[in-house]
């Protein structure tokens, strides 16, 4: 399930940083399924991304993006999950300056952190997984060269006149100690029904990330996502395969968006 939520976070294209959307008080809200062969389609878990202001020690403005992923009560005893995301964005350069994650899955528990220096095109990296020391490495940053959630917002500016339907497209994401490729194809536009929230207008992307041996695609690392064909750009349903069925994750409740859902189908 954790690759959903980091799907739902990573999202993104070739517009320009000065661009990026982020939108105090937004609050978008997921449930997410599993469906397998003499299985039903049985909804397991949420995710929630929340966008609010804050400033640093020296008083600079800055924007926190959160994303939650949890199991729901129901399986939490057979599998607890509580993963979260955030980053904290200049609120004037539109460049992220630090990211960090939290992951507690069972009894497995991971944190990183990402520290962000622009002047120098350099990211500093350090997580580790239970009680374990650090690990720490610096690289070296390109515009295009940013973690998952800063990514995600980075495609939100983007017009769907700019994408090339069945055209490859690659970006670059930080993660731990390497910098992993993103594949994406635009797939075109496609109306799709979403539980319980009704008939959307819709932009078809298909997405795969790569290892650091270029690409190696297993299980988990092709996703399908449609998201909104308006100026919100915000992911509604996301689809992928694992070993045995599917997990999708849909768009449940959202709240403060900057400009009106046009693309929802009355």
């Amino acid at each position: 399930m954790k690759r959903l939520i980091f799907t739902i976070l990573l999202l993104a294209a070739y517009a320009p940083l000065a661009a990026q959307l982020y939108h105090p008080g937004e609050r978008l809200e997921y449930r997410v399924s599993y469906k397998a062969k003499m299985f039903p389609n049985t909804e397991v878990g949420t995710v929630e991304i929340v966008t609010a202001e804050e400033s640093d020690a020296d008083g600079r403005p800055l924007y926190r993006v959160e994303g939650t992923g949890r199991t729901l009560p129901t399986y939490r005893w057979f599998y607890n999950m509580l993963d979260t995301y955030r980053i904290w964005v200049d609120a004037e350069a539109l460049r992220p300056v630090r990211f960090e994650s939290d992951l507690r899955e069972g009894d497995y528990t991971f944190e990183s952190h990402y520290d962000y220096d622009w002047d120098s095109l350099r990211i500093d990296t350090r997580w580790r997984s239970r009680q374990r020391p650090f690990e720490h490495k610096r690289m070296e940053l390109t515009p295009k060269s940013m973690d998952p959630v800063s990514l995600f917002f980075n495609l939100r500016s983007a017009r769907a006149e700019e994408f090339t339907e069945g055209e490859p497209s690659t970006l670059s994401m930080v993660l731990q100690d390497t910098i992993r490729d993103i594949r994406y194809r635009y797939l075109g536009r496609e109306t799709k029904k979403i539980r319980n929230m009704g008939r959307f207008e819709t932009l078809k992307f298909e997405c795969e990330l790569g290892t650091t041996e270029e690409y190696s695609f297993t299980d988990g690392t092709i996703f399908t996502i449609w998201i909104s064909d308006d100026e919100n750009k915000i992911p509604l349903y996301i689809e992928s395969p694992v070993k045995i069925g599917s997990i999708q994750a849909y768009i449940s409740d959202y709240k403060g968006l900057k400009y009106p859902l046009s693309s929802k189908i009355k």
